[in-house]
């Protein structure tokens, strides 16, 4: 009997639960993974930096001073590198970690805590590198990001000024930046550099395998710079009623792992990743992320192949960032790149809330000039033949 054809999806329904065709990695945790969680995750070479980083990175974009139990078992597991911002959460985010060390202070030396900063001026960057450290009762953050940039000339001589000051005054120890659009191009820049410490950017499955990615991967790895990857689900449409998407997933878990856990083992294969920074805002998620970091079975080339077969799929759902093909044909100055990443933050991760709040801080102004926008160059450009109109309309009403 052929086991992968006859696991049907009444089968698979019956093994992930309640979670039922929810594969990302808010998925349940099958009983024998969460019994797998006890423990602590492996650490990676951050660069050159000389610091060991747990390769499971708590990113903070949740509700921190309602789950400092979530904190607490995160230290026992060895999920020791946590990632924060400045904006997350209003601040919160900050405010939680705060709260934590106020009361577990013995816990800051284990701690390697990032911060990003949105000002991208350098007084906003010393403002709100001086109010993170504040709010998180701490005279230091391990890693400081400018978050979010588009283009490596965001990092300019000032900025570099900039670091070595804060270096200079004991406020951060490494720096760097976070990318969510045209990483491939960032990281090569960044590599020219010779003074970034770290960078986190957008990496996984769909992404990793390409020649670009490879080249800048490479090129970052040789630099001497740390690599933590986010956004490793890699988004895009579950096809819920789709065959073979539910064979896909009935796969991943006879071997022993669901889909979500199989998409962080796919980039912790490539060693020059140091870590990755997943939000997980419960304890079931981190117990799940925390026994994939400790399983140590290596994807099969079936379900190498079962990866690449869903990315195929639902390459035309999934915005992989390349902001620099489509935007510059647009007749008026439209985010594509972000507003598609507000829309998978809405439809794939499920943060609603966040998502609209996100949204609705582009201008009314341009939010009225997309609703009119003609996208039908943008499209031909794409890479990936997102229906870039259709999908912009709709975070139009998803997101209002």
């Amino acid at each position: 009997m052929d086991n992968e054809k006859d696991f049907s999806r009444r089968d698979f329904l019956k093994a992930t639960g309640a979670a039922g065709l929810g594969l990302l990695a808010a998925a349940a945790v099958p009983p024998s993974l969460a019994a797998q969680a006890p423990g602590r995750v492996p650490t990676r070479p951050f660069g050159k930096t000389g610091e060991q980083v747990a390769v499971l990175s708590l990113g903070g974009m949740f509700d921190i001073p309602s789950n400092q139990l979530m904190l607490r078992q995160a230290v026992k597991w060895g999920v020791t590198y946590w990632d924060t911002a400045n904006s997350y959460e209003g601040g919160n985010s900050e405010l939680g970690i705060g709260k934590y060390f106020a009361k577990y202070p013995q816990d800051r030396k284990s701690i390697f805590l990032v911060t990003k900063s949105t000002a991208w001026t350098l007084k906003g960057m010393t403002e709100h590198l001086d109010l993170s450290l504040e709010r998180m009762r701490t005279d230091h953050v391990d890693l400081f990001f400018v978050h979010a940039i588009r283009s490596i000339s965001a990092m300019t001589k000032d900025i570099q000024k900039w670091g070595e000051t804060a270096k200079a005054q004991g406020k951060i120890r490494f720096f760097g930046f976070s990318s969510h659009s045209n990483m491939e191009e960032c990281l090569l820049g960044a590599a020219s550099l010779g003074w970034i410490d770290g960078i986190m950017m957008t990496y996984n499955y769909r992404l990793m395998h390409t020649d670009a990615m490879r080249r800048a991967v490479d090129a970052c790895t040789q630099a001497g710079i740390g690599l933590t990857a986010m956004k490793t689900q890699g988004g895009g449409q579950v096809l819920a009623n789709s065959a073979e998407e539910i064979q896909r997933g009935g796969r991943f878990l006879q071997s022993g792992f669901t889909q979500g856990q199989a998409k962080l083992k796919a980039v912790w294969e490539n060693p020059q990743i140091a870590s990755i920074c997943s939000q997980m805002p419960t304890l079931a998620l981190l117990s799940e992320n925390t026994a994939a970091a400790l399983n140590q079975t290596r994807l099969s080339a079936r379900e190498r192949e079962a990866l690449a077969g869903d990315a195929l799929a639902s390459a035309s759902g999934y915005c992989a960032g390349c902001t620099r093909f489509c935007e510059p044909l647009l007749a008026e100055a439209v985010p594509v790149g972000k507003v598609m990443r507000y829309l998978m933050y809405h439809r794939s991760y499920g943060n609603r809330d966040y998502a609209r709040r996100r949204f609705h801080s582009i201008a009314p102004e341009t939010r009225a000039v997309m609703a009119k926008m003609d996208y039908a160059r943008a499209e031909e450009r794409c890479p990936h033949a997102m229906p870039i109109g259709r999908l912009m309309r709709e975070a139009l009403v998803e997101l209002a």
